[in-house]
Order: C-alpha cells, then structure tokens, then sequence
C-alpha cells in the first residue's frame, strides 16, 4: 500500500547542466486534486532529453528529473481530475501537457499551445523548484513535472493534462514498444496528419530516419500516400525504412546535395518535405527541392547557429511554405487512441523501433543511440 504522502522511490537525477544521469533515492509529494501517481513500466529516452540534460535547452532549476515518453500504471488518482472514468490499476501513457486556455489548446491544435514551452520545460505547479512533488531525502527541492510527468522515475506525480488512458488492456511487451507514443511517435505522426494532411498521390519526403523521421513515413504510409522518400546517411536505416514502408530512399552521402538527388527522382520537386534532423544545409536545400506549392515542416531541434538564404520573394512566387511544429500540432487525447488502433492493425509497428535496456544500462542505451545502433532506447522499471 502507497502511503499518501512521504512517496520513497527512485529516479535519474541531473544534478547540474551537462551532468550525467544519476539514478539515486528521491521523496515523491503528496498527490494534488489535479495529479495522478503513476506507477512507470517504461520510458523511452529522447533527443530532448539529452539536450536538455547537456544544458542546450534551459529547464530552470536544478537538480532536475527529467523523462517525458512514460507508460505505466494509475496507483492514485486527484480528487479533482477531470476523467472520473480514471481509476487505479488503469494503464496510461504520458505526453506534454498545456495551458488548455489559449486559442490553440481550445482548437485542438495542444503543440501549439501558447505557453508551451514555459509548462513542460520550467514545470507545471510553479515556476520554482520550491513548488516540485520531488525532493531527496533530506527535503532539498528538485525540478519535477518535466513535461508535466519527469518519467525517468519509477513512480511519477503527474498532471492530469499530460495523461492519456489506454482504452484497451496492451500486453506489456506492447506496452514497452509504445512508451513513447506520448512524444517521438506522436510528433512524426501527427506532423504528417495535423499539419501536411498529404493527398494520396502526393510525393512526401521525410529526412532522418530517427523514431521520428520513422513514425512520420509509417504515418504517411498508414494514411495511403503513394510516393514516401526515407532520406538519411546510414544504409542500414534506409535498409529499415525499407522494409516499414517506405517506396523510395536516398543516401545524402552519395549526392553532392539533397535538392538534385530529390530532383533526379521528380523533375517537378515534391509536395512535402519533414525535416526532423534540425540541419539547416538540409532545410535550405530541402526548400529547392519542394516543387511548386510544395510544404516543408521542420521539427527537428536546430542550431542557434545558421541562417537560410532563400528570398521570401523566391517562396511567394512559387508559393512553398516553411513551417515549424511542436509536437505535431497534437492534441494526445485524440491522436494516441488512433496511433494504437493503428498499431493493433499492424500499420504503425513502432515495435520494429525498439529496444528495452535495464535501469542499470542508461548509459549503454545512451551510447547505442549516439552511435547509431539502435532507434529509441527504452528503460524498464521493473528491476527496481
């Protein structure tokens, strides 16, 4: 029996920008009338994490717990939280949460969300670490509700906004492979249905074959795009990319730049290009090669560093638009019941993606995805 307060647990601990990640005893608060303790079964690891954990991406106060792509179980639900169908022993995943107030939130369009990045970066109780559900032992504050969750932890006090109830029972070998629905799948996907909406017999490029760069070409693919070009350095990616879909594939490496490579297959350009990689030669060169009325949606993390040199008259004339999205312009409640529906009928198998490491082996999967030799790390909770 989880008391109601005093929660002792374990969690990865940044201590300061650029330290590593500690796993280390920490003290859970007591469960708000708009929170939701979550037992976690598995976290996926993101690329936001380890920026934010490098110091790239300010995340306010530290220490800090990071981990936003959780799955796992209700163990206490608020008084308060809206879904009163939420109860213990419910499977949930967790995504971002947001101010549900400003025009975007109210129109569905949540990555939008006005306050974004303020809610999910600095935490959602207060701008202070002082305001946290988490502390050590000894009552020192640390950041918490990254995302409104902070999952790299084995038990979580989470925000009602950023829960999402699975409204099927999912195996927990399904349920390792979906942990990250809530982010990596869901930003891919939801770029390519929220924001492209691509036509069937339209032409849809995706660069970086990351978790994604994948979910965005299995996404297109679901949705019955005809043409989805898979574009990365790595052969072994494309080779994956392959074999989850995609109809064509083009090695960067083995073309002096990626607008002739693109052109050599369409003459004409394409319709729409999603960058996740966040290189600006790949955006400057991926607006020449859109064809006319062509899209390009950016949701990789850029540089501060780099400037495109295209003319906004050069992109009126040939009316092509350049976008930016968070989270792809999700709402999750909505988009994760049709990720799994899809999942269940074989058409989005983010399974192919995975691999499940040990609490005990973050810094391996750390390495492995540095170097290139796995997708999406996923840790599992239930050796501690």
């Amino acid at each position: 029996m989880i008391p109601e307060k005093n929660i002792q647990t374990k969690a990865f601990v940044v201590e300061a920008p650029n330290a590593p990640f500690v796993l280390q005893d920490v003290v859970l608060d007591e469960v708000r009338d708009n929170e939701v303790l979550v037992e976690m079964k598995y976290t996926g690891l993101c690329h936001t994490d380890i920026v934010v954990q490098q110091g790239a991406i300010p995340v306010g106060d530290y220490p800090a717990v990071l981990g936003h792509e959780g799955a796992g179980v209700v163990r206490r639900v608020g008084s308060a939280v809206k879904d009163k169908s939420l109860k213990e022993g419910d499977q949930v995943f967790l995504s971002f949460t947001t101010c549900d107030s400003c025009n975007y939130c109210k129109d569905g369009r949540k990555g939008f969300c006005h306050n974004f990045t303020t809610i999910n970066f600095a935490g959602v109780r207060g701008m202070s670490a002082a305001d946290s559900p988490i502390s050590t032992p000894g009552g020192q504050p640390i950041r918490g509700q990254f995302f409104g969750q902070s999952s790299m932890s084995k038990l979580a006090v989470v925000n009602e906004a950023s829960i999402v109830k699975s409204e099927f029972k999912v195996s927990d070998s399904d349920l390792a492979a979906l942990a990250p629905l809530g982010c990596g799948y869901l930003t891919g996907a939801g770029t390519v249905l929220n924001v492209l909406k691509p036509k069937p017999n339209s032409r849809l490029v995706v660069l970086g074959m990351g978790a994604v760069g994948l979910a965005a070409m299995m996404a297109a693919r679901a949705l019955g795009v005809e043409t989805v070009v898979a574009v990365d350095i790595v052969d072994s990616k494309l080779e994956l990319a392959t074999s989850l879909g995609a109809t064509h594939t083009l090695n960067t490496k083995r073309v002096s730049d990626l607008s002739e490579g693109l052109h050599e297959m369409f003459p004409d350009g394409v319709d729409n290009i999603v960058d996740t990689t966040g290189f600006v030669p790949l955006l400057q060169s991926s607006i020449s090669a859109l064809g006319h009325g062509g899209t390009l949606v950016f949701v990789g993390v850029a540089p501060a560093t780099g400037t495109l040199t295209i003319s906004p008259l050069e992109i009126m004339l040939s009316c092509k638009r350049v976008i930016g999205a968070i989270e792809g312009c999700s709402d999750p409640v909505k988009l994760l019941p049709q990720l799994l529906e899809w999942y269940k009928q074989g058409r989005f198998p983010v399974d192919k993606l995975a691999k499940i490491y040990n609490t005990d082996s973050l810094d391996q999967a750390l390495e492995d995805l540095k170097a290139g030799k796995i997708i999406k790390p996923i840790l599992k909770w239930e050796d501690l």
